[in-house]
């Protein structure tokens, strides 16, 4: 089992770090309790510039020395913005730790957001929405999340549109973080062989010097779900669909044997009842998969797919019988003991990923103020019995309560 240690700065900034002494390598990232749902209609898009601006220019560097200060090391620097959370973190060798945390301070703190990079950043953000809107699997994500969250926050696309993204000035920059930053909900993570005491002094030479700072804003939760279906016409060779519907939340006592359900249903396993039964029995599909994604009030599930327009009804038929079968078939004994032990391996070789590990960590901290060890993980898989699992497809998987989105070619 891993072990790490939390400490807590003045300012209400958390520091968690896991020692691993089998690594010269160092992972760790600042992690925002921000999103793109804590974004209006009117300034959608922001969190994710944001997140594009903190590497183009602080009050002491400029993009050229922030791109290099790591990178001429061998390290590297990176960023993401997701719908609840920014997260700027680094990977390097151990003997420059020090330097990833100057930097990564520097960045998400002190960026200055100079105009000629915001005009320049902007173009090149334009063209990553033009990439992803040509990219069917890409948008039918985001046009589900919108069929599905409405017109809350939690269905805007995190790259917000193109009017949006035309509109942003430095100073709505500043006016966003000002009203969103709350030190209190920020973690600084770490993972690799570093003493913690360490870690913990240089935490305090540099993010102890933040000013302490409060949310103004509070984050809109989401209620009254309600099915529904949409068709759209997209210039696309391969329909695409999407089904699904909004589901537990991180705090849900049932999000970890849901999780195990979405894994025996569509998983990354071959061997999942919606791949062999579309793929290797009638050869309807090259990928399809199913994924559970928790947020901090709600959650959403979906199955998602593509197929030749002449098989999409076929296909859709299939999925649903195999919802079917896990509301009407408890597993048998050597079925669920089979997925269970598939499952605790896929978890158990997710831990290896240091990358990984530092983000969960910092990931749990906020959303549950601990980590969930492996063993806790383990012991619920393990004491999942199949009446839980039917319950949930139950609950989850009737076939009324389920929205369904469909891309594709104008006929």
């Amino acid at each position: 089992m891993r072990a790490y240690e939390i400490h807590t700065l003045k300012n209400g900034i958390r520091v968690i770090h896991n020692q691993i002494t089998t690594t010269k390598i160092v992972h760790c990232g600042i992690m925002l309790d921000i999103g793109s749902r804590d974004e209006s209609h009117h300034n959608q898009g922001i969190a994710h510039f944001w997140e594009h601006m903190a590497f183009k220019g602080t009050r002491k560097r400029k993009s050229f020395h922030i791109l290099n200060r790591l990178e001429s090391l061998g390290g590297e620097l990176n960023a993401f913005t997701d719908k609840e959370k920014i997260l700027f973190y680094a990977s390097l060798r151990d003997e420059y730790f020090e330097r990833a945390l100057e930097l990564l301070t520097d960045i998400t703190f002190d960026s200055i957001f100079p105009e000629a990079q915001i005009e320049k950043e902007r173009q090149v953000i334009l063209e990553e929405m033009s990439m992803y809107y040509d990219d069917p699997e890409d948008s039918l994500q985001d046009e589900f999340d919108a069929l599905v969250f409405k017109n809350h926050p939690l269905g805007m696309n995190i790259l917000g549109t193109e009017k949006t993204v035309r509109s942003f000035k430095r100073k709505n920059f500043r006016q966003f973080i000002k009203e969103h930053l709350d030190t209190r909900r920020i973690v600084f993570s770490c993972v690799g062989n570093l003493p913690t005491e360490k870690v913990i002094r240089l935490a305090e030479k540099y993010l102890g010097s933040i000013p302490a700072s409060k949310a103004h804003q509070k984050r809109k939760q989401f209620s009254g779900y309600k099915p529904a279906h949409q068709i759209l016409n997209r210039p696309v060779k391969q329909s695409r669909c999407a089904i699904g519907r909004a589901s537990y939340s991180f705090s849900d006592d049932k999000r970890s044997p849901f999780y195990m359900l979405t894994s025996i249903l569509g998983g990354s396993g071959m061997n999942s009842r919606l791949n062999l039964a579309l793929r290797e029995k009638h050869g309807y599909v090259y990928s399809i998969g199913a994924q559970y994604v928790p947020f901090t009030d709600t959650g959403l599930f979906v199955i998602s797919f593509g197929t030749e327009p002449s098989q999409m009804r076929k296909s859709i038929e299939l999925v649903k019988l195999e919802l079917q079968k896990l509301r009407d078939t408890p597993l048998g004994a050597r079925q669920l003991s089979s997925s269970k032990e598939q499952i605790l391996g896929q978890i158990a070789m997710a831990e290896e990923n240091n990358v990984s590990f530092m983000i969960m960590m910092a990931r749990n901290l906020l959303d549950h103020g601990r980590v969930t060890t492996l063993d806790e993980i383990f012991e619920r898989v393990k004491n999942t019995s199949a009446k839980q699992l039917q319950e949930l497809a139950h609950e989850m998987f009737n076939e009324r309560h389920l929205s369904t989105l469909i891309i594709e070619s104008k006929k």
